[in-house]
Parts: structure tokens; C-alpha cells; sequence
């Protein structure tokens, strides 16, 4: 099924397993972060979990969840921030190299569109990449992530006007669909990356448009 996109005057994509091949890097990201730390197997394992059932959230909420939850520690803004950082140490020659979806320059070109991305990632750390990696160019609506959730940057652009409708918002995750549904944004779901298990029966239940990748959607 092909998607008019043409009609969008703001595009919205999430990060990973949208435009880049990153969600399984992240994952294992999360669990090298806890074994550095001092954490057991099954420790580090459940951080993941957490990780991969809310695909889309925060890295801030999930460190917060995971000291409070599994390690039974305070969740000081201390203790998430060594967490944090470890994580970005991982992260950072990973994110370089992992591959960024085919098509993107041929879909720039047919639209003319607001591009944003909206990332469950660090805001900062996804600037940096996406300069390092020449990926800027094609976001002339602004590049976005935690520790503002998405909920709140999508609210915030909608009322300062650099969200403007009709708008599509491409994602791969649950939270990804219900945050554009909450704020009026058509939705795409891409299948190729994604680590929800159960995107089949989810989004033929919520009547949700798939596509694989990037790519299926240029004319």
C-alpha cells in the first residue's frame, strides 16, 4: 500500500529502527551498561526487558525504574547520571556504524515537508551524530529526544507552530503510535527493525498502516 506523503506538511520520524539500524545495538547497550556496573546477569536482563517493553521511553525513566526496581537503590539523580554516562560511553562508536535506512535522500526529494525526528535518545547525543554522520541535512524541523519524553515535544511544537498539519509521524513502537494518535498526527508503522514482538496483532488490532522500511514509502 503506498502512502501519499505528499500531502504532509510535518513529518516526524523516530530514531532508531526508523532511520537508523540501532534498536538491537541499544539493547545490547543496556546490558554491557549493567554489567559494567557491577550488575548480575539476571539483573542486567531485566533492564533490558524493561528496555524492549517500552521501546520509545526514555533512557532516563528506565535507569530510574531499574534502580528503584531491580537494584532496590534510591534513584538519585547522582546514580541515574553514572548510569547515563556509561551508557553513552557504549554507545558512542556503536551508533556510528550501524546503518542508516535506503532511501532516505530519494524520500527528502519527493517531499516537502517539516522533517523532525522525535527520539526516545538523548537529545544532545542524537545532534552530535546526526552532524557527524551528514544525517542533519535532511531535519530542517529540528532533532529531539529525552529527557523530554515525546508526548511533551510534540505538544511543544504543535503550540509554537513548527508542528503543522496534516502531519505524519513514522515510528516502530507502541509508544510511538499512541504518542501521535494523543497528538493528532497520522501514523506509520515500520516493521523491518522493530523489537516489538507482537507489532503483527497490535497493529492490525489498532488498524495501524505498516510498512517495512523508509524506503517503501517513496513514490
Amino acid at each position: 500500500m503506498q502512502l501519499d506523503i505528499t500531502k504532509y506538511k510535518t513529518i516526524v520520524f523516530d530514531c532508531d529502527g526508523v532511520v537508523l539500524d540501532s534498536n538491537l545495538v541499544k539493547t545490547e547497550a543496556y546490558f554491557r551498561t549493567a554489567k559494567s556496573l557491577g550488575a548480575t546477569d539476571a539483573q542486567a536482563q531485566a533492564l533490558v526487558d524493561y528496555h524492549v517493553r517500552l521501546g520509545g521511553i526514555s533512557r532516563y525513566h528506565k535507569f530510574d525504574w531499574y534502580l528503584r526496581e531491580v537494584l532496590n537503590q534510591p534513584a538519585t539523580q547522582e546514580a541515574v547520571q553514572v548510569l547515563l554516562d556509561e551508557f553513552a560511553r557504549e554507545l558512542e562508536v556503536v551508533l556510528m556504524e550501524c546503518a542508516v535506512a535506503d532511501g532516505l535522500p530519494e524520500l527528502r526529494a519527493t517531499s516537502s515537508a517539516n522533517w523532525m525526528i522525535l527520539s526516545g535518545g538523548d537529545q544532545q547525543e542524537i545532534r552530535t551524530l546526526f552532524v557527524k554522520r551528514d544525517l542533519a541535512k535532511y531535519f530542517d524541523g529540528g532533532l529531539f529526544g529525552s529527557p523530554d519524553n515525546k508526548d511533551t515535544v510534540l505538544a511543544r511544537e504543535k503550540a509554537n507552530g513548527h508542528l503543522q498539519f496534516p502531519a505524519l509521524f513514522i515510528g516502530d513502537s507502541k509508544y510511538d503510535y499512541e504518542a501521535a494518535t494523543r497528538a493528532g498526527l497520522d501514523f506509520v508503522f515500520l516493521s523491518a527493525w522493530t523489537e516489538v514482538a507482537d507489532w503483527q496483532q497490535y497493529c492490525a488490532e489498532h488498524q495501524i498502516l505498516v510498512l517495512p522500511a523508509l524506503k517503501d514509502l517513496c513514490a
